[in-house]
């Protein structure tokens, strides 16, 4: 029996298991943990770490079958993790449920284990962590029955795949598609808009194609910050962003062929971009047809349709200008774990503010402009303002007045 004086509680078991399946200094993958673990006390009569809580953040309730797992993530994860190879090229959905010991008794790893197992409809590969200790032969055996993995923890640490699962095929929900968004070249968690206007996206393309430098090119006729524009490209998916040189995606191709029928030449179209630099003009209204290309681009990106979708419902219950905080309210009744990637930024302590132990919604911080990601409200918002979807443009978050940022549509149907 574990004493109580064991610093392997379920707080400190699962921040060594994140920490071995999503590490800091990784620059794929993302993994957030219940908003259970947010709270500064573990138990009755425990504290938790405020460092153990920062190696949690950020905290979502995302719902995976029946329950809410303590983390879910995604990330492409080494062979010594995995039974056998993966499923196709994509990163599996991964889900984990911790147990510690308690001052009451060692930790219910068998439990853990039927937890874990309810995920697997929604996910792709699902563990149990626990103290090493704590492992029996019974509960292997349930693991590797309903396939499982289970990860041993010492108390220094150190994590080891005790049994490991088989990648699986699932469904997908809305809520899990949250974290696949996040965890994408397109999710705001990471990189990026650095810049707030549509044409220097639209340009990369162009410049890619062009039989100069792309990077002089760039910088010659759009605009100086070409790694931001070269970030925001990948992040509309123009570009496919490779260590060596960009490649085109479907969409950057049929950029390059819009310039080409309306101009005849690459080295053409992109000299129009230069009647275009430091314009404060709406870009749909001032050059229609870039607007229009511009439409349908970031109506690919996968956050718009549902924001389009769900401005439109707010019309049609008689709203016909919600501010920002009413919009996050009404998204989150719908989409929870998706409207808080979207909209809240990942540090703990905005998190710890915006939602309680349950995964609930607290409307009070909504009206602190701080609490959000700029690539939303700013940068995102910025775009589908240019591109004629949304009434007005965004505002840095230091700047930002909640209560009265307007998201309505341009047109409502």
């Amino acid at each position: 029996m574990a004493s109580a004086a064991s610093p392997l509680s379920e707080p400190r078991v699962l921040a060594h298991a994140k920490r071995r399946l999503f590490p800091a200094d990784a620059d794929d993958g993302y993994a957030v943990v219940d908003t259970q673990f947010s709270s500064d006390r573990w138990l009755a009569n425990e504290s938790i770490d405020p460092a153990i809580t920062d190696e949690l953040a950020p905290f979502n309730h995302v719902r995976v079958g029946s329950g809410y797992p303590d983390l879910v993530g995604v990330r492409l994860l080494s062979d010594e993790l995995l039974a056998v190879d993966r499923l196709g090229d994509d990163p599996p959905l991964v889900v984990v449920e911790a147990k510690g010991h308690t001052n009451r008794r060692d930790a219910d790893v068998e439990r853990g284990i039927v937890q874990a197992y309810d995920r697997l409809h929604e996910a792709n590969a699902a563990y149990v962590a626990v103290p090493a200790d704590t492992v029996s032969q019974s509960a292997r055996t349930l693991a590797r029955e309903l396939n499982v993995g289970v990860l041993g923890v010492a108390p220094d640490g150190a994590v080891e795949p005790v049994e490991t699962p088989r990648v699986v095929g699932n469904r997908t929900t809305t809520e899990t598609t949250a974290i696949r968004f996040q965890a994408g070249a397109q999710g705001v968690a990471g990189k990026s808009f650095g810049l707030n206007h549509p044409k220097n996206y639209l340009a990369y393309p162009l410049a890619v194609s062009h039989e100069r430098d792309t990077e002089q090119v760039l910088a010659e006729h759009v605009v100086r910050a070409t790694d931001d524009a070269r970030t925001g490209a990948a992040f509309l998916n123009l570009i496919d962003d490779q260590p060596a040189s960009p490649r085109l995606t479907p969409l950057g191709r049929e950029v390059v062929r819009f310039a080409l029928r309306e101009y005849g030449s690459v080295e053409a179209a992109i000299a129009t971009f230069d009647d275009w630099k430091r314009s404060r003009e709406r870009f749909c209204d001032l050059a229609p047809k870039w607007g229009m290309l511009t439409r349908r681009v970031v109506y690919e990106y996968p956050a718009t349709q549902l924001l389009v979708e769900e401005l439109q419902h707010i019309h049609d219950d008689g709203i016909g200008e919600p501010s920002l905080p009413e919009v996050v309210a009404y998204l989150h009744e719908l989409h929870p774990s998706f409207t808080v990637e979207l909209f809240v930024r990942g540090d703990d302590d905005v998190r710890s503010r915006v939602l309680n132990a349950d995964g609930e919604l607290r409307r009070d911080p909504l009206t602190d402009g701080e609490v959000y990601h700029s690539p939303t409200v700013f940068q995102l918002k910025a775009v589908l303002y240019h591109a004629g979807i949304l009434t007005s443009r965004g505002a840095e978050p230091s700047n930002l007045d909640p209560a009265g940022d307007v998201w309505a549509l341009r047109e409502s149907v």
